[in-house]
């Protein structure tokens, strides 16, 4: 029932943008009037630097569908805005053996 509350009764989103590894960031700072609760939280944990989606769902605890049609709104309002994907080529074999080392031992 949240989840159907939170989106409006929507299951996919407006625009298909957002992936797991989509940074998000502020495009601007513009009135909150008429958002719900969980679009402020997902716009304040912005203010504080870019942010994946999968980062997004971790902290604000809500399904990735229901965070996606929440990051469309917020785009399509134009509080923020899609910077592309975290990849990066030039990671050597040692530091990625070594994130997993670190994730074993969680």
């Amino acid at each position: 029932m949240r989840a159907y509350v939170i989106t409006g009764g929507r299951a996919r989103p407006s625009r298909n943008h957002f992936d797991l590894i989509t940074l998000v960031t502020l495009a601007a700072r513009l009135d909150r009037y008429g958002l719900n609760p969980e679009a402020c939280q997902i716009l304040d944990l912005l203010g504080r630097g870019a942010q994946s989606v999968a980062e997004l769902g971790s902290a604000v605890h809500l399904p990735v569908s229901v965070l996606r049609v929440l990051l469309a709104d917020l785009m399509t309002a134009g509080h923020i805005k899609a910077e592309g994907r975290i990849t990066d080529s030039r990671a050597d074999r040692s530091l990625l053996e070594a994130v997993l080392v670190g994730l074993q031992k969680l």
